[in-house]
């Protein structure tokens, strides 16, 4: 069994626990991921199976759209509302909310957008000298983190006239891969002076996968057939440019043979999707200008 499955996380369970259920209902160990949730998140989870876990590489760094909601008037040690408060600006909701209309939000949302750099949060998977954030921040440790480059590339309120509760905010963020949402909404706080946490996070869309095309785990479990929330191998590199091989090259190129193109349509370097005259995804190639030539690096037989 091969393919991409847009799977819809619930709340309460890890990405981890999410590769194991799919393991299980499709009864296959060849099940990988794209992007790590957190628990408390929800939404577009991508799965690989069988082949495609070969193309992980190329979607781990995708653009993602999230809708979060943020809560001013504390911190917690967490960042969201799995944590323990660790910050409080010491003011009632109702002295919050009034004091959220006061805010420019669109100035205050312009200094997030664009590149910005972000500090990676305790309570993250992220590896330092080959220990996750989280393990040490589970143990009391909280250790120095490098800030890292990131792109928030639209950022802004969502019905900012009808808030629940007055005290909140919902946003809609669409950023680079390894944006932290739970840093983003401390960081909003820290500059209207609130202090703030997530209390809802959920994934719309990773790369060109959106929630409308997800499947909850319930509904893969229950369907008759699982194989009718597959979705081709081949969506997975859509973007790249296409190279059609000959009849004769494919089996070539599954042996990892290059295959030589004069057309100068490809730039040195460049990733090439290479496919069969009947559209099969065969192999993710390499361009060599220098010898003229498509080299596979991720051959999918």
């Amino acid at each position: 069994m091969d393919g991409i499955l847009i799977i819809d996380k619930p709340a309460g369970i890890t990405s981890h626990d999410v590769v194991a259920r799919v393991r299980r209902v499709l009864r296959t160990k060849r099940v990988g991921h794209t992007g790590t949730l957190d628990p408390f998140a929800t939404g577009v989870m991508v799965i690989l199976v069988g082949r495609a876990t070969r193309l992980a590489q190329f979607l781990d760094k995708d653009e993602k759209e999230y809708e979060a909601v943020i809560q001013f008037g504390f911190e917690t040690d967490t960042g969201d509302n799995t944590g323990r408060r660790s910050a409080e600006c010491g003011m009632r909701n109702e002295e919050i909310a009034e004091k959220l209309e006061t805010v420019d939000w669109d100035l205050v949302l312009q200094r997030f957008r664009g590149t910005i750099m972000q500090t990676p949060p305790m309570y993250s998977a992220k590896k330092v000298e080959g220990k996750k954030l989280y393990e040490l921040a589970r143990k009391g440790v909280e250790i120095e983190r490098n800030e890292v480059r990131v792109d928030i590339r639209e950022l802004e309120l969502l019905d900012p006239g009808s808030r629940t509760p007055p005290s909140a905010f919902r946003i809609r963020v669409v950023c680079s891969a390894g944006t932290y949402i739970r840093t983003l909404a401390e960081d909003i706080g820290r500059e209207v002076g609130l202090g703030a946490h997530l209390t809802e996070l959920r994934r719309t869309r990773a790369g060109r996968f959106k929630i409308d095309q997800a499947v909850t785990l319930d509904e893969l479990q229950c369907s008759p057939s699982h194989a009718e929330h597959l979705r081709s191998i081949g969506e997975a590199v859509e973007d790249l440019p296409e190279f059609v091989l000959s009849e004769d090259r494919v089996a070539k190129t599954l042996n990892g043979l290059s295959t030589r193109d004069l057309s100068g349509r490809f730039a040195e370097g460049e990733r090439i999707r290479m496919t069969s005259p009947a559209g099969e995804l065969i192999a993710i190639g390499i361009y060599d200008d220098s010898e003229k030539v498509i080299q596979p690096k991720v051959v999918l037989g």
